[in-house]
Formats: C-alpha cells, sequence, structure tokens
C-alpha cells in the first residue's frame, strides 16, 4: 500500500511517487489525485476500486483477491490509497490478505487529512499553551450506534484538539453528544472541505453551531472538522 495524501498530488512521498512510476498494476481509491493516475506509463493495469460492484465487505474481499492475483503472476502492484493506509483506510486488512497468500509488502506511509486539512486552512492541531495533544477519530458511525467503537464521553472531557473524519453525516449527533457529556457549545470548531485542492473550502463556527451552518454552507464530504481552541490559535 502507498499512501496518496489528502489530494494535492504533490504531497505523496517521493518514495511513493517512485514505486508508482514502477508498477505494472495500479488498484486505485476514489480519493486518489487524477493527477497521479494521469502519469503512470501507458501500459499500466489501472483497477479502480471504488468501481468494484458490491457491498463494502464484499468489495474489499475483492480488492484483496485483485492485489494477490496481480502478484502471484509476477505483477508490481500498487495499492494506492488516499492520505494514509493505516488511518481508516483498511490497509491493515489488504497487508493480512497478502501476508496469508505469501505476497510480501511494502507499506509506504502517506500524508494523512487528518494533520493536513487543519494545517492547509491555518490550523495546527497542537499549539504551545493552547493544546498538548490531538485524537483523531471516524465519525463514520452515529455515536450510539451499536456496532460504533469510540467513547464519545471520554472524548468529550479532553481539553485538546478533536479530528473528525468520514463525520459530516453523523456530525449533529455528535456534537449533541460532546456537548451533551461537558463540551462546552463555544468551543471553536471548522470544517475543511477538499483540502490541499483548488476546490478547497472553509467553513468556521463552534460546536454548537457547526452542525447547522455546514449544512446551510452545502458542505460535502469528503471533509475533516476540527473541533478545540487551536480552531482560533493563529488568527490575528
Amino acid at each position: 500500500p502507498v499512501g496518496a495524501g489528502p489530494g494535492d498530488p504533490e504531497l505523496i512521498t517521493v518514495k511513493g511517487w517512485r514505486l508508482l512510476t514502477e508498477a505494472d498494476v495500479v488498484v486505485a481509491d476514489r480519493l486518489v489525485p487524477g493527477l497521479l493516475l494521469d502519469e503512470l506509463r501507458p501500459d499500466v493495469e489501472l483497477v479502480d476500486a471504488s468501481k468494484i460492484p458490491y457491498g463494502p465487505s464484499r468489495a474489499q474481499e475483492e480488492i484483496n483477491q485483485i492485489l494477490v492475483d496481480r502478484a502471484l503472476a509476477g505483477a508490481f502492484v500498487v495499492r494506492l490509497k488516499g492520505g494514509d493506509p493505516y488511518v481508516f483506510g483498511r490497509g491493515g486488512e489488504e497487508l493480512l490478505a497478502c501476508a496469508a497468500a505469501g505476497v510480501p509488502v511494502t507499506v509506504v506511509p502517506g500524508v494523512t487529512s487528518s494533520i493536513a486539512a487543519p494545517a492547509a486552512a491555518g490550523i495546527p492541531v497542537t499549539h504551545r499553551g493552547v493544546a498538548h495533544e490531538f485524537t483523531v477519530v471516524s465519525g463514520h458511525l452515529a455515536p450510539d450506534a451499536p456496532a460504533s467503537l469510540v467513547r464519545w464521553d471520554a472524548l468529550a472531557g479532553l481539553h485538546g484538539t478533536l479530528v473528525i473524519l468520514m463525520g459530516l453525516k453523523n456530525l449533529a449527533a455528535i456534537t449533541a453528544t460532546l456537548i451533551a457529556h461537558g463540551r462546552s457549545p463555544q468551543t471553536p470548531a471548522a470544517v475543511v472541505q477538499e483540502a490541499t485542492t483548488g476546490t478547497q473550502r472553509v467553513l468556521r463556527s463552534t460546536l454548537g453551531e457547526v452542525a447547522a451552518d455546514l449544512l446551510a454552507a452545502e458542505l460535502r464530504p469528503p471533509a475533516v472538522v476540527v473541533v478545540g481552541d487551536v480552531v482560533d490559535a493563529l488568527d490575528g
């Protein structure tokens, strides 16, 4: 797996770019910058993983099988993933599938949007005297979902920065839960859409208002939500 970074094609690592230019097969996610794919050699087999026509779990099985089959056939395969393969990217599942089939794997980390998106919006996830920790959490499940592994009540008690990925759909429920467990509704909050690209948009708000504000602004995924005093740390 190779991390493609948060959106700007220049934010892939040098090693990731080198391996991409050497690949025989590239299996790419939806969030991979198109300009990276435009630079592939003309004889490369490009597999668009976002178009595999199954449900999420079956699609992952199909992706795993493609990686294993192509590699066992002698091809040099690059699994190109948005951001970092191990930050909510299911890279670990793909590595396990390859390992089970005896396929050697090299992992190339990528710049994760959890840090890059706030930075692109002028928000440091930590700042001296403001935040001594930051927590990255997936918001793809609502706080009351039985399958959720997130302790939102505990997160509400932290003083540092909270970065929420894949959280727009459930943001109203997430912010309400954080407030119910003690996080101030006046806590600064921001949403960064399509960070590091030419279509980046930034919304600044508060924890109590951000869910309504993003609807009014018609922000859409992919977007990163940042909660904490760091949102205003560099203002002025």
